[in-house]
């Protein structure tokens, strides 16, 4: 198991977002509480998202639908027991 270090979002989206270069492996937290990760994606575009002025316009325009991904988990699914 990998530990991620989750980097805060300005974004309408995203809550926030981790990126493990060994791996290239992206993980984005939505706003809607899902959690899902992006496999075989490059560095730079990962600085390329963290630096566009809109993230969900980025992720819809270059990411959405362009990698292999998996969906995590739902936030609200989930309750502490």
């Amino acid at each position: 198991m990998y530990v991620v270090d989750w980097l805060p979002l300005d974004s309408s989206v995203f809550t926030s977002a981790a990126y493990l270069a060994g791996q290239r492996t992206l993980y984005l937290r939505f706003r809607s509480g899902e959690l899902y990760c992006y496999f075989d994606f490059p560095p730079q575009q990962y600085h390329d998202f963290l630096a566009a002025d809109s993230k969900g316009q980025y992720f819809s325009s270059n990411i959405r639908d362009r990698f292999p991904y998996q969906h995590l988990l739902t936030l609200a699914d989930h309750t502490a027991s």
